[in-house]
């Protein structure tokens, strides 16, 4: 479509006259494109000027595509030489400028459309700029080691577009701000000095090819204030400097300005290679609430600064006032600088996009995001309307009568009540929107303190965690909140005494309190932790970034299922940014994230025991499958594709039966299927023996080695075939000949449990057709009870019942009734993994009463060892659980008191051994010998046994 067919409004002449002498000469202007150049360069001198210029010109762009004719305009534009380039570059200016203040005013263009228009100029302009500068040391060889060939890319040197420019905003008379940088790889060290004279040089004859102004005006005015230190920098500084400064230097401001940063003109890629080196600098891996003061500290320093007039809108600073244009950037940016490291999707550089970012991802409400870009819009287009008067930068509203008239002509609508009532409006809507987000509120008063309360707050000033000044006044704000929360305790003192420990634990405390300040519902979290799970509250002294969890929306909501952690985990594993230790970090701190959220869910009796045990061994087997792969990938790097069909990985114990508690570890066996002449064909092959021996000590590496992350799970190898003593990883045939002929009753009745979690499905398909055959072989029960007995008697020995709350150990205890579930299994040959689906099978070696007599001791005990594993690190000991601690080991095992709950964990235990003794005696044949190897030999141990059955 035509430009003149697609205008939907007009300017009203603010000065009849001179609109009348711009149409003069444009005597082909007719219909709506007449009315609109008549009203625009009627309010407009500068714009009325240009239309003189460009009449000829702008005949044809107004029956063309107004994309085509920019387009056109921009595409002329090339590097050559200087006294040719400057007028061109103008008269680009005037083109563009006039076409683009036209397709606003007419409504032909949106505002995206218009600042993405004056971008595009800026862009190509300084593009053309840069290289017009290096053509001449270019040909003349004075640049080290670069030659007229390196123009393209301008030998290295990259010019940053950063504010409006960089994320495509640019208003319609704006500064562009810049930084220079060079590739300082590209030359030698002894050459560094004469390159960066060279670059210098350069950018100063670029800078002032477009800001000089002329006959024909100017282009853009520069501005490189926002290079590193500025005041003791040159204009172009190499890629190493600018590292180094904003590694050990960098403001939350220059974070803040980088969010809109984009190579736009000289080496677009080393432009962006610089970005990615700098990017940790950016955007934070934790929530960053930090900057939230920061940025109310330069919106205040703003103010005072600029100043503003009276009460009154006449001299109103439109970008800066309060409810202004930057109140909305800041109020998305610091959105953005707070969870941009934890969520890709908020690094954009435009504000209307980073709004809509904001609303997807549940930091901002749709609504209010919807109000603030409708506001946003309209007061670019004020904005726009002021400066195109002129050509001025200015962004302040009039004060005299004649020009608020004009405003409102400019606008279409002439009336300037109306005009001056809807600006005082949306002010005050997008400043009521965004002012109590940067306005740090005033500290309650805090309640009456105990002694005990009184001593810690005067303690606490000690800790580590508020040795800086803002971290006490941090703190100070939070604190009557936080102990308000103590005070409605059910004991105040030893809910705070708990606290402490998490407090004396936190390295450095100014992230943790801007995250409760800008977040008091964690500090009610923080409140519940301490009143009950002292363990948990140390746990989060040490990775106190795992609060950013609560702060997304989605932390309270049910748990999404092994499907779809396992492929939120392989996404954020492909991250092509990511190299393998990044990688192995990356799934740390999410695996810590989910860990955190099923106990607080459990914590908080949104989940039960059993839900818990579930949602662990979803988020186990997601861990492992997940590391499984980065790690077969990065190990391929250097020796090649995994030979043969690949391996799996057994998960055995707990994760197998899929009842993992908080602090489990890991059970694993690795199985692979490969020729055994086989090799692997990369860099450094390997025999497949040796192949996979190394892969599964790496992937246990993977797993189990703590690095700045912490680690994911400590991990188990000892079930695999001749336990310590056997290959790291088995081979498939000799794993098969080994289960037949070779393996103890404790090791056949582990595979009751085993269930592949990782790796190739072809042979995980095999593996557990193979379980399958393996439980389904007929066993004479003698003989299982004798061998189960055998055990029973070792692990008495070995690992007897410390007290009567140890619910692991001991006669009747948890390992106890698994491992004779797993006896029930595998005598009647059937697949299922879990306790209760064990205990429920038809077997004559118990009755129907018997078996519902361990299942209902196994759920008590299930559900002690699940608060336990919860709320504390040390073996269980309810008088030092605190308050909270004893309520939700009360709730979650349905007892009145400790009393009848201790009473009923004795009764269970002494149940369950009472049934176990009895079917085992009953089903023992004097005549029958022991399975498996004989005493003299290697013989189960109670280390491998016992593990196996817990």
């Amino acid at each position: 479509m035509s430009f003149s067919s697609r205008i939907t409004r007009c300017p009203i002449p603010h000065d009849p006259d001179r609109a009348a002498d711009a149409l003069a000469p444009l005597g082909w202007a007719h219909g709506e494109a007449r009315a609109l150049l008549e009203g625009t360069a009627g309010c407009s001198p500068y714009l009325a000027g240009l239309m003189a210029r460009q009449a000829d010109w702008l005949e044809g762009a107004l029956e063309d595509d107004p994309g085509a004719a920019i387009d056109a305009v921009i595409d002329a534009l090339e590097p050559g030489a200087e006294a040719d380039v400057g007028p061109a570059l103008r008269l680009a200016k005037q083109r563009i400028a006039l076409l683009a203040g036209l397709a606003d005013l007419g409504g032909v263009w949106g505002l995206d459309d218009v600042t993405g228009a004056l971008t595009r100029l800026a862009d190509r302009a300084t593009d053309v700029a840069i290289k017009t500068a290096l053509i001449r040391d270019l040909e003349r060889g004075k640049l080290p080691g670069q030659s007229d060939a390196d123009l393209p890319d301008a030998a290295g040197l990259v010019v940053l577009a950063m504010g409006k420019m960089g994320a495509g905003e640019l208003n319609y008379s704006s500064d562009i701000d810049l930084i220079c940088l060079f590739d300082d790889t590209r030359f030698d060290a002894a050459d560094l000095p004469v390159a960066r004279m060279i670059f210098v040089k350069a950018v100063r004859r670029a800078m002032a090819l477009l800001s000089d102004m002329t006959g024909a005006g100017y282009v853009f005015r520069t501005d490189l204030r926002l290079r590193p230190d500025p005041s003791a920098t040159p204009v172009a500084v190499s890629f190493a400097a600018a590292e180094r400064y904003y590694e050990g230097l960098g403001r939350t401001w220059e974070r803040q300005a980088f969010i809109k940063a984009r190579p736009a003109a000289g080496d677009i890629v080393a432009g962006k290679r610089f970005l990615q080196e700098i990017r940790p600098f950016i955007w934070r891996r934790h929530l960053d609430f930090t900057t939230v003061q920061d940025a109310h500290d330069i919106r205040q320093k703003i103010r005072a600064h600029k100043g503003q007039p009276g009460a009154g809108l006449d001299g109103r600073n439109l970008k800066l006032c309060p409810g202004g244009i930057r109140e909305i950037e800041f109020f998305a940016q610091i959105r953005q600088l707070i969870a941009g490291g934890r969520e890709p999707k908020l690094r954009v550089r435009g504000t209307r996009k980073a709004l809509s970012r904001l609303v997807e991802l549940g930091w901002v409400a749709p609504g209010e995001a919807a109000a603030l870009d409708a506001d946003y819009v309209r007061l670019r287009e004020l904005e726009h309307r002021v400066q195109m008067v002129q050509d001025a930068q200015t962004h302040h509203l009039p004060r005299s009568a004649d020009d608020w008239q004009r405003l409102a002509d400019f606008t279409g609508s002439g009336d300037v009540r109306a005009l001056r009532a809807e600006i005082t409006t949306l002010l005050a809507r997008v400043h009521d929107s965004t002012e109590d987000f940067f306005a740090p509120a005033a500290p309650d008063a805090p309640p009456p303190m105990s002694e005990t309360a009184e001593r810690l707050v005067e303690e606490w000033q000690k800790y580590p965690a508020l040795r800086s000044k803002r971290a006490r006044g941090l703190f100070e704000r939070i604190l009557p909140r936080l102990l308000k929360g103590f005070d409605r305790a059910a004991r105040p003192d030893e809910a705070i005494l708990q606290f402490d420990g998490f407090l004396k634990g936190l390295p450095a405390g100014v992230q943790v309190f801007s995250l409760f300040e800008a977040n008091p519902q964690l500090i009610d979290l923080m409140v519940d932790i301490s009143s009950t799970a002292p363990a948990l509250a140390r746990y989060l002294s040490e990775h106190p970034g795992v609060l950013d969890a609560v702060i997304g929306g989605a932390f309270f909501e049910g748990w999404p299922g092994l499907d779809a952690l396992s492929g939120d985990l392989v996404e954020r594993l492909a991250n092509p940014e990511l190299d393998f230790e990044r990688q192995l970090d990356t799934a740390r701190y999410w695996m810590k994230d989910w860990h955190f959220r099923v106990g607080v869910h459990h914590l908080r009796g949104l989940i039960g025991p059993q839900e818990a045990a579930s949602e662990y061994s979803d988020l186990a087997q997601a861990s492992v499958s997940g590391i499984w792969e980065a790690t077969c990938a990065e190990f391929a790097t250097k020796h090649g594709a995994l030979p043969g069909r690949g391996a799996v990985v057994l998960g055995m114990g707990s994760l197998g039966a899929r009842s993992l508690s908080a602090g489990s570890d890991l059970d694993l066996i690795v199985i692979y299927d490969a020729d055994p002449d086989a090799e692997s064909t990369g860099r450094k092959p390997l025999p497949a023996r040796t192949y996979y021996a190394r892969l599964t000590k790496a992937l246990i590496t993977a797993l189990s080695a703590k690095t700045a992350a912490g680690s994911l799970y400590e991990v188990d190898m000892r079930l695999r075939p001749s336990g310590r003593q056997g290959p790291a990883a088995a081979g498939w045939s000799a794993f098969r000949n080994y289960q037949r002929g070779e393996a103890w009753t404790w090791e056949h009745l582990a595979l009751t449990r085993a269930r592949v979690v990782a790796g190739a499905s072809s042979l995980a398909e095999d593996v557990e057709a193979f379980r399958l055959e393996i439980l389904a072989e007929a066993r004479a029960p003698s003989v299982l009870c004798r061998d189960l007995a055998d055990m029973r008697a070792r692990l008495a020995g070995a690992k007897p019942r410390a007290d009567a709350w140890d619910v692991s150990n001991g006669p009747g205890g948890l390992q106890d009734i698994e491992l004779f579930a797993q006896l029930l299994a595998l005598a009647v040959g059937a697949p299922v993994r879990q306790v209760p689906d064990q205990l429920a099978l038809d077997s004559a070696l118990v009755d129907a009463g018997a078996r519902k007599a361990l299942a209902a001791a196994h759920d008590l005990l299930t559900r002690v060892k699940s608060v336990a594993r919860l709320l504390t690190d040390q073996p269980l000991d309810p008088a030092k659980l605190g308050h909270g601690g004893r309520a939700m080991l009360l709730r979650d095992t349905g007892q009145p008191d400790l009393e009848t709950l201790e009473e009923s964990i004795k009764r269970a235990c002494t149940r369950a051994a009472d049934v176990i003794d009895v079917a085992l005696a009953a089903a023992r044949d004097p005549k029958e010998g022991r399975s498996g190897q004989d005493d003299a030999g290697s013989g189960p141990t109670t280390e491998g046994a016992g593990h196996g059955g817990t």
